[in-house]
C-alpha cells in the first residue's frame, strides 16, 4: 500500500476532525473531543501543525506535536498526540508519521519526545515500545473511565542518542 505524508493542510481539516470523531474512544483517551466546528479545529491544530498520512487522497491519520508546557525551560520538549485509522493500522502508517515527526523535530532542535497513554491501550503501548519509546512513569488511577480506574501511562524517546 503507497501512502503520503506531509504536513497538514486547510483542505484536510474536515477528514481530520472525521478521524478524530470515528477513531477516539473510552479505550484509548480520557475525553473524546467532538469538533463543533472546522473554525474550532483549526483554531487548535492550525495549517502545518499536524503531519498527516493520506492513501487515495484521504486522510487516515495524523500526528499532532505541541510543546507540554510554555515555560521557555520545557521548550526543548513536544508532546505527541497519534492517531491511525483502524482499518490502516499495521501498514507502517503510525511508523512512518512518528519518523517524519522526529525529523522534523531535531530540526526544531527538540531535545526530546513524550506522549501519554492509557493503561488499557494495550496496543498503542506495544506500538510506542517498538518504536523506541520508554515508560517514565504512571499516574495511577488517573481517569474514571467506564465505572473502573485507569492509569496515565507517560512515555519518552530522547533523540540525541
Amino acid at each position: 500500500m503507497e501512502f503520503e505524508i506531509r504536513l497538514s493542510k486547510k483542505q484536510d481539516f474536515g477528514k481530520l476532525i472525521e478521524l478524530d470523531h470515528r477513531i477516539w474512544s473510552a479505550e484509548t483517551t480520557p475525553a473524546i473531543i467532538a469538533w463543533e466546528s472546522i473554525q474550532e479545529f483549526a483554531k487548535r491544530n492550525p495549517e502545518g501543525s499536524q503531519i498527516v498520512a493520506l492513501v487515495d487522497g484521504d486522510v487516515v491519520g495524523y500526528l499532532g506535536y505541541h510543546p507540554p508546557t510554555p515555560l521557555e525551560t520545557n521548550q526543548h520538549v513536544l508532546e505527541l498526540d497519534i492517531a491511525v485509522d483502524e482499518k490502516f493500522q499495521g501498514k507502517g502508517i503510525g511508523k512512518q508519521l512518528l519518523e517524519k515527526g522526529k525529523i522534523a523535530a531535531k530540526e526544531k532542535g527538540i531535545n526530546k519526545l513524550s506522549l501519554r497513554v492509557l493503561a488499557t491501550n494495550e496496543g498503542a503501548i506495544q506500538f510506542y515500545k517498538k518504536c523506541g519509546f520508554i515508560e517514565q512513569g504512571r499516574l495511577i488511577h488517573e481517569f474514571y473511565i467506564g465505572g473502573k480506574y485507569v492509569d496515565d501511562i507517560l512515555m519518552y524517546l530522547l533523540l540525541d542518542e
